[in-house]
């Protein structure tokens, strides 16, 4: 058999020079877990190295310092030029590092004397301002927003709209500032040597910036995450006005500093591309207010930027007129200083269109337009136009050859506006007249050229009204091309979009006081008329005086009397799971106590689908939470936990929801910590089936006072027995979040049979009925129904938070003093029980094995709460819960469970025969609660009445 087998080919090993065994055993998780410490950045290799391996803080500064600083182009690299490296570390830097830090980062970290930098959320934005990074954070927000989309409610992340928020916070400061453009342009094209690599850069942070991708993307995440989530300043790139306007606003600082034929031409190409974001007559007027109406600046600037390209020219000069034409339209004209803000608005526009024949032309053709001349607009910009064109008499004769052939064009005289037509006319003639006296005799032949004594008088009163007298004088209008300055304004108008995103840098100076915001610009319609703005300086006043010194006890850092005791390196909040935990077992530490706190329910929702990092730490979280105790007081602490826990369950509900419910029956934990975990489990699964954690927040009114008195003898036919209730054996602890959820429920429960029963007993026939319709209605109206959640959620309730919580409880009966058996514990239980079913909802497919078991359960432990009233309403709460659920199909109830059925009934009739309800309180509510679940098991068996008797007849 030997010769069968024949080697294909033979490979000789070399010895392991280490000696180490081929098996090995691997270190423990947690020093696996721990970042690689590295005290300096000096190469792409390494900050990526560093950025894959879940940094700490001061890590992160490190390695956003060496990608920002000039410090990397000494070794040919910088994170903003286009390449495989710089790509893969602006991934990390979006995907990873921003959902950890970005919050973090913006909270902390101050000037720390390197300079350029203001602090650690610039040092992070600065790396993100290119193409590459802007395009990384914009498709990312992308993906997050698809993902919403499509995922249905029960596979749906619940830390999506956490995400949303931090990646539109981030898009907005990366955007923040009227020179991001321009930085972002640099940043992308200044490292490039081949022309060809500028320019696909230069076309690549266009077509960003103005396709509509920007703002359509913004605009989805704040409608998908709610603007009443979303911080004020961060929702300004999904308004489409306002991003125009930051656009715009882009511009005017740009064109105010181009330094070379690039930047020129990209600012003008910027400009160019803005008008076709939507808002093109917003966005013009926003640059030509910044650009030409503001003293200081230069109108060669605009015409470089906004009129360079023929095809848009146009378009920008007639905005340009019909936005002088509102600064002119209140003017009047037998003022004198009416003259001047024409004669400024003329030097407006002969400077944009000096040396440019084609803006020439157009100014012709816009005088003798049907549809031009400003038309609805005062007789200002066509007085300020002609002024411009008067400096050529060729351009003035043609005016007003084409406004004399359409003075008798029928088409034009029916259409045209009267006073248009006769405007421009006289304004051009009046020109005519005295630039070229002889060109106006060969068009005319009369009119202006006759002298007094030859011309005709026809003696018209029309001729005589004062219409017709100021049409006459504009003949006389002599305008001229002067300075610009009495119509320039005194500042710009601040952008809209304008807004401190990030921290402001922390300096030990004192601080100044914050500038008062500039007004929004809004156009004058009024006569606008130069003041002069006098200024008085008193020379004697104290130069810091304008200094404003901290508050007594504003830092509270200093508040401590002892300076000693004043801690300033104050632990950050952690950015990972590894990192909460080393917070939550440091107990020694009141600020990482406190602060693990704080942020476990954030972090926890926002790790939730983040790989494995809550999944592989849940069992060691879930420990730390349920067994912290408060030793330093904490505020809050107890709400603080609580959060915690119901994240960590929402998060992982399979793995975490049975973890819990053990851990409620098993361990050495006191009775508030066993209680917190109750409510944690209840809390969680209402808020999988999609309650809002609001309904549980407002207290709902006991529906007691509406029964009439002795409202038993109408539906039960045994008397009323007098009864004394036990004293309970345990202090009833005090009302929880549950407890308000019960109410609820049994409020809702109770309604239709307590407005039922009150017109059963009160008015007329008529008025009964239509009381009893009118309440019954706007009752069921606003009742928030039993609601039907997805299949798959009503499963995971079911199967990961009911059925081990009633196991666990069969486990724990057979031991010899159940801790699930204590009154106060066994009220809360069943209630969480009641709630979980009532979570579950109609929907749930194995609702008949869940009501089975859970009859089942509450009979059996029906004599250990009978003789406590707390829970003896924790029974009640669950039974009508489970009725409440099986509303709509008592049918099966009563054929599955016909004995139990009428067991319940002849049971809780007993309670409810005993227990007196005159307290107004507690009692009274168990009392209402046992005939509430009488008169439903009630109604019941009189509708079922024989199928429930051959139920009982087979088991005889």
């Amino acid at each position: 058999m030997d010769e069968l087998l024949t080697p294909v080919s033979t490979t000789y090993l070399k010895p392991r020079k280490d000696g180490k065994p081929l098996l090995s055993e691997v270190g423990s998780s947690k020093a696996a877990a721990e970042a690689p410490k590295i005290s300096r950045v000096d190469s792409p290799d390494e900050a990526l190295e560093l950025l894959r391996n879940q940094p700490d803080y001061d890590s992160l500064i490190r390695v956003l310092k060496y990608l920002s600083s000039d410090a990397g182009r000494l070794d040919g690299f910088h994170v903003h030029a286009p390449g495989p490296k710089s790509a893969a570390i602006i991934h990390i830097l979006v995907a990873e590092i921003a959902s950890n830090y970005w919050t973090l980062l913006k909270e902390g970290g101050g000037n720390d004397g390197a300079e350029g930098f203001r602090d650690d959320a610039h040092l992070f934005v600065r790396c993100l301002q290119s193409v590459a990074g802007l395009n990384a954070i914009l498709t990312h927000l992308g993906a997050l927003i698809q993902e919403h989309k499509l995922g249905n409610m029960e596979s749906k992340r619940p830390d999506l709209v956490l995400h949303i928020n931090i990646f539109l916070d981030l898009l907005a400061a990366a955007l923040d500032g009227d020179d991001a453009i321009r930085t972002l342009w640099i940043a992308s094209t200044e490292r490039l040597s081949i022309q060809t690599s500028k320019k696909v850069q230069s076309q690549a942070l266009l077509s960003l910036l103005t396709s509509g991708r920007l703002v359509s993307t913004a605009a989805e995440a704040v409608e998908i995450a709610g603007p009443e989530g979303i911080r004020t300043d961060a929702m300004w790139p999904a308004d489409g006005t306002r991003f125009s306007q930051w656009v715009a606003h882009s511009v005017i600082a740009w064109a105010k500093r181009v330094e070379s034929e690039a930047e020129l031409q990209f600012c003008s190409n910027l400009f160019q591309r803005g008008m076709s974001l939507g808002y093109s007559d917003t966005f013009v007027k926003t640059v030509i207010n910044g650009l030409l109406l503001q003293r200081g600046n230069d109108p060669k600037n605009f015409a470089k930027v906004c009129l360079s390209q023929p095809h848009s020219a146009k378009k920008t000069m007639g905005i340009l007129l019909q936005h002088l034409a509102q600064q002119l339209n209140g003017l009047d004209s037998d003022e004198p200083s009416s003259k001047v803000i024409i004669s400024a608005a003329a030097g407006i526009i002969d400077s944009v269109i000096r040396g440019n024949d084609t803006l020439h032309n157009y100014l012709v053709a816009w005088c003798a337009s049907p549809s031009g001349a400003g038309l609805g607009d005062a007789v200002g910009i066509r007085r300020a136009v002609l002024a411009v064109l008067a400096q050529n008499k060729d351009w003035v004769a043609t005016v007003f050859e084409h406004s004399l052939s359409q003075f008798g064009d029928q088409l034009y005289i029916k259409h045209a506006a009267i006073l248009q037509q006769n405007e421009m006319l006289l304004l051009s003639a009046g020109y005519i007249a005295r630039l070229s006296p002889i060109k106006l005799r060969i068009i005319v032949r009369s009119a202006l050229m006759d002298d007094k004594s030859q011309k005709l008088d026809f003696h018209m009163d029309e001729t005589d009204t004062e219409e017709a007298q100021w049409l006459k004088s504009l003949t006389g209008v002599v305008d001229e091309v002067g300075s610009v300055e009495p119509i320039l304004k005194a500042e710009a108008a601040g952008p809209p979009a304008k807004r401190e995103n990030l921290p402001p840098p922390k300096t030990t100076q004192k601080p100044k006081p914050k500038p008062k915001p500039k007004p929004k610009y809004e156009p004058q319609i009024s006569t606008i008329k130069p003041i002069a703005i006098i200024e008085e300086i008193d020379s004697s006043d104290d130069s810091e005086e304008d200094l404003i010194p901290y508050a007594k006890g504003s830092d509270p850092e200093d508040s401590d009397d002892d300076a000693t005791l004043v801690q300033r390196n104050k632990p950050k909040p952690p950015v990972y799971i590894r990192d909460l935990i080393a917070y939550f077992r440091d107990s020694e530490s009141y600020d990482r106590q406190k602060l693990a706190l704080q942020s476990a329910p954030l972090l926890i929702r926002r790790k939730a689908n983040f790989g494995m990092e809550v999944s592989s730490h849940a069992d060691e979280l879930a420990g730390l939470l349920v067994g912290i105790q408060d030793k330093f007081d904490i505020e809050d602490f107890g709400d603080l936990k609580l959060q915690g826990m119901v994240a960590l369950i929402v998060a992982q509900p399979k793995l975490m929801a049975p973890w819990f419910s053990r851990t409620f029956f098993e361990g050495d934990y006191s009775l508030s910590q066993r209680t917190q975990v109750l409510i944690a489990i209840g809390l969680s699964a209402r808020e999988l089936a999609g309650f809002d954690t609001s309904e549980y927040q407002s207290t709902a009114s006991f529906p007691s006072k509406r029964l009439p008195e002795r409202m038993e003898k109408l539906y039960l036919d045994s008397p009323e027995q007098d009864g004394s209730n036990p004293s309970s054996q345990l202090k009833a602890l005090p009302p929880t979040a549950l407890d308000t959820i019960a109410q609820s429920l049994t409020s809702h429960f109770l309604e239709p049979m307590a407005a039922k029963a009150a017109d059963a007993t009160t008015g007329p026939d008529v008025l009964k009925l239509q009381t009893f319709t009118a309440r019954y209605k706007s009752k069921t109206k606003a009742k928030p129904r039993v609601r039907s959640i997805p299949n798959t959620t009503a499963a995971l309730i079911a199967g990961s938070f009911f059925y081990p919580l009633t196991a666990h409880f069969q486990v724990a009966l057979r031991s010899s003093k159940p801790v699930a058996l204590n009154p106060a514990l066994l009220a809360l239980y069943l209630q969480t029980l009641g709630i979980i079913v009532h979570a579950a909802g109609p929907s749930t497919l194995s609702l008949p094995q869940l009501t089975t078991e859970l009859w089942n359960l509450l009979l059996a432990v029906r004599i250990h709460a009978q003789d406590d009233l707390g829970a003896l309403k924790g029974w009640l709460v669950a039974m009508a819960s489970l009725l409440e659920v099986n509303d709509g199909d008592m049918r099966r109830l009563c054929e599955a469970q016909g004995p139990e059925v009428v067991e319940t009934r002849e049971w809780v009739a007993a309670v409810f025969s005993k227990i007196r309800g005159e307290d107004g309180g507690e009692e009274n509510e168990v009392k209402m609660l046992s005939a509430g679940v009488l008169i439903k098991l009630g109604e019941a068996i009189e509708k079922y009445q024989a199928l429930l008797m051959g139920n009982m007849i087979g088991l005889q």
